[in-house]
């Protein structure tokens, strides 16, 4: 038995279990063992990669900054510095960008892995937890090239900087200090504070960091629970659904948003990270899923070597396509039915298939409901009464 393998899908022949890897008379963890080498020999590429791009991203972000700026200096007449953009405080983080990383990367994976205990889908869990790697990976590597090549100066860089423009005349090698009009604009040649990364760390505000890697993370993972959950498919959800949803969002915007009131970033530099961060994750999830906004596959984890068909899938119902999910209802996510209950199921759908094909006929469903050969349906849709007082009568169960 393969990790997170259903239970209560029947012991049929199926890719995952026909495997030349698997074999039916070894132990479970000797099958264990060679799922993990089939699984290393599919993975391997993807995992030194996200090694290799690990270590880049560090490696960038530790390297001298390459850009020289220029920033002014004027005075007002007590002779205090005046230029209010870059003269804030340097206060500290509110979230330091260590515990930032953390948190963008161990939450949606805890939330990912608790919630295989009802998913129960090693695949989903594989796709979910990597494409988060690769998200924050992949989006920290852009924003850290771009802020060691173009950076830009925090709101609180004069305060790091302690500028003596007096320093101008024996500290001039880059030519740029007491230039432009009126001679206002200088270099960090001028700056009296040794601390060479603080200088440095004052100096790379754009784009940030703190924000690409939130809206990297917590945006994969509203994308991965809009998909478990279906808030947007073929039914009304329930608004305490909608309402988890948007608590990864939330999550990333506060994130990002905290960074104004430490000052830590200018507005610029936490748009450009929350946009880079987001496209990279859009990007990441449909790489790794069939589908991003489309309801019927967006929650179907894609395999390395072999090929999704999309036409075959769309004349599928729910309760077949929808094994990797985390709702239970009007037929996703449900287990299958076996027994008397099966038959049961058979014996309705003769009497109102002609009722039900028309209703989603009606309602543009592309997913006709038709009978399966282990007597799974598509349930039947609301059936509802007039009683004469203008109140229709339905099983709540499919109305809420």
């Amino acid at each position: 038995m393969l990790p997170f393998h259903r239970r209560d899908v029947r012991r049929e022949p199926s890719p995952a279990t026909t495997d030349k890897h698997l074999h039916a008379g070894d132990s479970r963890g000797k099958q264990l063992r060679r799922f993990v080498v089939g699984w290393i020999k599919i993975a391997w590429r993807d995992l030194l990669t996200l090694a290799v791009l690990g270590a880049a991203d560090l490696g960038i972000y530790e390297a001298p900054y390459a850009a020289t700026r220029n920033f002014p200096i004027t005075f007002d007449k007590s002779g205090d510095i005046v230029y209010p953009q870059f003269a804030y405080p340097a206060r500290g983080w509110i979230v330091s960008p260590a515990l930032s990383g953390v948190i963008c990367v161990v939450i949606p994976v805890v939330i990912i892995v608790l919630a295989q205990i009802r998913i129960r889908s090693f695949w989903d869990c594989n796709n979910a937890v990597l494409g988060l790697v690769y998200a924050v990976v992949a989006s920290s590597l852009f924003q850290v090239i771009i802020k060691q090549l173009i950076g830009g100066f925090r709101p609180f860089f004069l305060d790091v900087c302690q500028p003596d423009i007096s320093l101008a005349k024996t500290h001039n090698a880059t030519g740029l200090n007491g230039v432009g009009f009126h001679q206002i604009m200088y270099t960090v040649e001028v700056c009296t504070n040794p601390d060479k990364q603080a200088l440095k760390n004052a100096m790379t505000s754009f784009p940030s960091g703190h924000s690409t890697t939130a809206f990297a993370g917590f945006v994969f993972l509203f994308l991965w629970m809009n998909a478990k959950l279906k808030v947007w498919a073929d039914f009304h959800a329930s608004f305490y659904w909608l309402a988890v949803l948007l608590a990864p969002l939330l999550g990333a915007a506060l994130m990002a948003a905290c960074l104004t009131v430490d000052q830590a970033h200018n507005w610029y530099d936490i748009c450009a990270g929350s946009v880079i961060g987001t496209v990279v994750a859009f990007m990441v999830y449909r790489m790794c899923y069939a589908a991003v906004w489309d309801w019927r596959f967006n929650h179907i984890p894609l395999r390395r070597h072999r090929v999704f068909d999309y036409a075959a899938a769309a004349a599928l119902t729910p309760d077949v396509l929808g094994k990797a999910l985390f709702v239970r209802k009007l037929g996703w996510g449900r287990k299958r039915r076996s027994g008397r209950r099966a038959a049961r199921g058979k014996a309705r759908i003769g009497s109102n298939s002609s009722s039900v094909a028309a209703a989603y006929a009606g309602n543009g469903s592309t997913v006709m409901p038709h009978e399966h050969e282990r007597g799974v349906r598509y349930p039947e849709p609301v059936t509802v009464h007039p009683n004469g007082g203008g109140q229709y009568y339905g099983r709540g169960e499919n109305m809420v």
